[in-house]
């Protein structure tokens, strides 16, 4: 994959006031140097968000949220790194560069092509679904007003072996791009003709709202398979994307629930009914990458399935893909319904409060995990309690650490009457991780940090810091990082230099330190990071006296060592 240059990363944070990509969405008071406002990523009665234009970052002090405008845009709008980026830039005026030669200019053109072609098929089906009254009845007959159909870009294929290729393929290089995005098929013979006849279609769009691939659903029982989707391409992977969250990104300003059904009619007919926050697979189980959408998206997802045998190892399988990302703060629920029964016949018998009042009864994830496993074995007896954590204890070992993973593994000690998980055994070369960002309120490393982090000019004012390299506190390393990113990027922000260490174990806590005021101004800050690395320098001498000292009592020392000493209590003689 192509990569961004960091350089260019600089340049668009610089070039990007966070306070406008803010306050377009969410609306800003001035309090003093910074914004505030009523966080937008958790309820709240009281403004604990705020945005700074001289760190040029957010910060929540209340659920935690913080970052960049890439950040913010990542996690309001739901978009991924790169399209957050690409929509700073082009508010911006800039291009995005890629350092990696494997997306030239031509393979980007060809994108375009392709993203082109899809459009105009799209817009090629809705026309006829204007004027083939087959295809107008059935969705009438299902229910599908005429504002659901705008909104889903709803269309009809045409009876035929050739409409789409004779409107759209007009030269052998629309032939070739039409039939790369999936909209031709080939016979024996090599003959090739429309992928989709006869059908109604679904486009399915990507989160930035291109039209990616089709679904297409028979209009009479006995014309093929009941639905037929596009096949994988460059553009499209079904087992990575959602049809409907694009018109849930629209509905919503903000996700509280994804509800995953299984078909493209029940994700119409509840957005009809006023359940805009339904998605659904295509035409596959739930895998990891779906998982990981959706929760980028809501905080509790829904999955809704059949009541039988059939259904129920579908929602198994769900589970099995969101058990890892079971994140605190993340809930999953399993929607059972009745024989017969799919979102679609229940929305429109029980309307939107009804179908609501369903999602209310809707079993917890840790409820459905241990029915499922302990419906198999008889807890009555010692060896269905070790069949039960047998099979168990490895999922569990699976979900991130929190407070969901300890008390699902207390419920299946409850169950069982077997131990806590044992964690990772330690091996003989074992060692454990030393924190990031040391522990003490008021250590010089934290000090030193929390100083750079909120004013990262401030390294250029030092010399030697290099000096503190090897001093043994935790936090040293992290210190030297900070010190050396801005010399080598000298015009860094604090938001551009929390973006650095984005997805590292740091990162939660560097943004607290960002997000404190520090009394004082620059010029005080200025000395007192002086004064933190004097005294870190005296540290690490004295470290290494202690280190010849020791060495001398134990063994004793050589010329070199002797005289390494004599200028070390030298400079530490001169240091007082």
């Amino acid at each position: 994959m192509a990569r961004i240059p960091d350089a260019f990363i600089d340049e668009l944070l610089a070039r990007s006031d966070i306070v406008e990509v803010v306050g377009t969405r969410v609306p800003l008071k001035r309090q003093g140097k910074e914004y505030a406002a009523r966080c937008p990523f958790h309820d709240e009665r009281s403004a604990s968000f705020t945005v700074s234009p001289t760190k040029q970052f957010y910060h929540c002090f209340g659920c935690g949220a913080h970052g960049t405008a890439i950040s913010f845009l990542m996690n309001y709008d739901r978009l991924e790194f790169l399209d957050a980026v690409e929509e700073l830039a082009s508010r911006a005026g800039m291009d995005v560069p890629r350092t990696a030669p494997a997306r030239s200019a031509q393979q980007q053109d060809d994108s375009r092509d392709q993203y082109s072609a899809l459009d105009a098929a799209s817009r090629f089906f809705q026309k006829h679904l204007e004027g083939n009254a087959k295809a107008l009845a059935y969705l009438d007959g299902r229910g599908v007003d005429a504002d659901t159909r705008i909104r889903f870009s709803i269309g009809y294929a045409p009876d035929g072996f050739s409409a789409l290729k004779d409107a759209l393929g007009k030269d052998e290089r629309r032939m070739k791009l039409l039939d790369r995005v999936g909209l031709f098929s080939k016979n024996d013979r090599g003959h090739v003709y429309d992928k989709f006849r006869d059908r109604v279609m679904f486009p399915i769009f990507d989160r930035r709202g291109r039209v990616i691939a089709f679904g297409g659903r028979v209009l009479q029982k006995d014309d093929g398979p009941k639905y037929l989707n596009s096949p994988e391409t460059a553009l499209f992977h079904k087992g990575r994307e959602l049809y409907g969250l694009w018109q849930v990104r629209q509905a919503n300003q903000k996700i509280e629930r994804l509800i995953v059904v299984e078909g493209y009619m029940d994700v119409v007919s509840l957005f009809q009914f006023g359940v805009t926050q339904a998605v659904a697979t295509l035409g596959t189980a739930t895998t990891p990458d779906h998982a990981e959408l959706l929760f980028r998206n809501a905080p509790d997802v829904y999955f809704c399935f059949d009541g039988d045998a059939a259904g129920r190892r579908a929602a198994w399988r769900a589970l099995e893909s969101v058990l890892p990302r079971m994140k605190d703060g993340r809930q999953a629920f399993f929607l059972f319904l009745p024989d017969g029964e799919d979102p679609d016949s229940i929305v429109r018998k029980e309307g939107a409060d009804g179908f609501d009042t369903r999602l209310a009864q809707a079993t917890p994830l840790s409820q459905f995990f241990f029915d499922e496993l302990g419906g198999e074995v008889n807890l009555a007896t010692l060896d269905g309690k070790a069949r039960l954590a047998e099979r168990a204890r490895p999922m569990l070992a699976q979900i991130p650490d929190g407070a969901f993973g300890d008390l699902m593994k207390q419920e299946l000690q409850r169950l069982t009457g077997v131990g806590r998980l044992a964690g990772p055994a330690a091996g003989p070369g074992h060692r454990p991780r030393a924190a990031a960002v040391p522990v003490q309120k008021r250590s010089l490393v934290r000090a030193a940090i929390a100083l750079l982090l909120q004013q990262p000019s401030l390294a250029l004012q030092l010399e030697g810091h290099h000096a503190i390299a090897g001093l043994r506190l935790p936090g040293i390393e992290l210190l030297l990082e900070l010190l050396e990113l801005v010399r080598q990027r000298p015009d860094i922000a604090t938001g551009t230099l929390l973006q650095h260490f984005d997805g590292r174990e740091e990162q939660a806590a560097l943004h607290r330190l960002a997000a404190v005021a520090l009394p004082g101004d620059e010029a005080s800050w200025t000395q007192e990071l002086h004064d933190a690395i004097v005294q870190l320098e005296k540290q690490l001498l004295q470290q290494r006296l202690d280190e010849l000292q020791a060495k001398q009592r134990q063994q004793g020392l050589d010329e070199t060592d002797k005289y390494e000493l004599r200028e070390l209590l030298r400079a530490r003689a001169a240091m007082r």
